[in-house]
C-alpha cells in the first residue's frame, strides 16, 4: 500500500508520497515519477485536496442500510443513482465547511472516493479496476431541506466547501472491505463496512463510464451507509476510512 497528497509549502503546490514524512514528487502522478530525496513533516505543510478532478460524480443510496433510514427511496435502486458537485465545492481536511444562510438543515455523509488514474469510457466492470489510481474519503455534505424542496440533489449538494475530500489516496486496498465510520465531536456517528454496498466499486465505475469519459484524477463516491446525521456551526465532523486515515472539518457560520 502507498499513500498519496497534494499539500502547499512555501507557496509552492505539490503532490507527495506519505512515509512517515511527506516526499514531493517530481513528474505525473499517474504514471510516472520520481520521489525527492528530503521529506517534510507533516505538521510543516497545508495539506490539500488530493487530487484535482474535472469532475466530481457521486452515488446515492448504495448501502442497504442507508435505504432503510432515507425518505427518497424503499428499495434498492436497480442502477447506480448519481449525481455531481461543481470542483468549486471542493475543501481540504482541516479546512471549515461554510453553514449558508437560510439553510435549515445541513448533513454529512461519509463515503468512499475512488480517483481515477487515466482516461476510461465505457469500460466493463471487469476492466474498470485498471483504470483506477487509488481511494480517497470524501464528505458529501448536503442541504437537506433544500433538497427535499428541490426534488432534484443540484442545489443541496453544490454549495462551496460541500465536498470536503482527503487526507490520502490510497494505492493498493481492497475497496471491497474496508470499515468506514463517521464522528460528529468525537462521537460515532455511522459505523458500517464497504462490504455492504449494493453495487461493487467496478459497477460504478463502469456505470458511470459508460454516461461520460473519466478523466485522470476525477473523483467518484461510492454513496454512505447509515447514521447520516446534521450539523451545527461550531461542530467538528471526522470521516474515517480504514487505511486512508481521517478526514476533519470543522463548522462555520458564513
Amino acid at each position: 500500500m502507498k499513500r498519496f497528497a497534494r499539500f502547499k509549502i512555501e507557496d509552492k503546490e505539490h503532490y507527495g508520497i506519505v512515509e512517515e514524512k511527506i516526499y514531493p514528487l517530481e513528474g505525473n502522478i499517474f504514471c510516472q515519477y520520481e520521489v525527492s530525496s528530503y521529506g517534510y513533516n507533516l505538521d510543516e505543510v497545508k495539506l490539500l485536496p488530493p487530487c484535482q478532478p474535472t469532475k466530481i460524480i457521486l452515488v446515492g443510496l448504495n448501502y442497504h442500510d442507508h435505504i432503510k433510514e432515507s425518505s427518497s427511496a424503499s428499495q434498492a435502486p436497480e442502477e447506480p443513482v448519481i449525481f455531481m458537485k461543481p470542483t468549486s465545492s471542493l475543501i481540504a481536511t482541516e479546512e471549515k465547511i461554510i453553514y449558508p444562510p437560510g439553510v435549515k438543515r445541513l448533513d454529512f455523509e461519509a463515503e468512499l472516493a475512488v480517483v481515477m488514474k487515466e482516461r476510461c469510457k465505457d469500460t466493463s466492470a471487469e476492466q474498470a479496476g485498471n483504470h483506477i489510481f487509488g481511494y480517497t474519503c470524501l464528505n458529501d455534505i448536503t442541504a437537506r431541506d433544500l433538497q427535499t424542496k428541490d426534488i432534484q440533489w443540484t442545489r443541496a449538494k453544490s454549495f462551496d466547501t460541500f465536498c470536503p475530500l482527503g487526507p490520502f489516496i490510497s494505492v493498493g486496498i481492497d475497496p471491497s472491505n474496508l470499515k468506514i465510520e463517521s464522528y460528529l465531536n468525537g462521537k460515532v456517528q455511522q459505523s458500517s463496512n464497504t462490504n455492504q454496498m449494493i453495487f461493487s466499486v467496478e459497477e460504478i465505475v463502469s456505470f458511470v463510464s459508460k454516461v461520460m469519459t473519466l478523466l485522470p484524477g476525477d473523483v467518484i463516491s461510492t454513496g454512505t451507509p447509515s447514521g447520516v446525521n446534521s450539523l451545527i456551526p461550531e461542530d467538528t465532523i471526522e470521516i474515517r476510512i480504514e487505511h486512508i486515515g481521517i478526514l476533519r472539518n470543522h463548522i462555520m457560520p458564513a
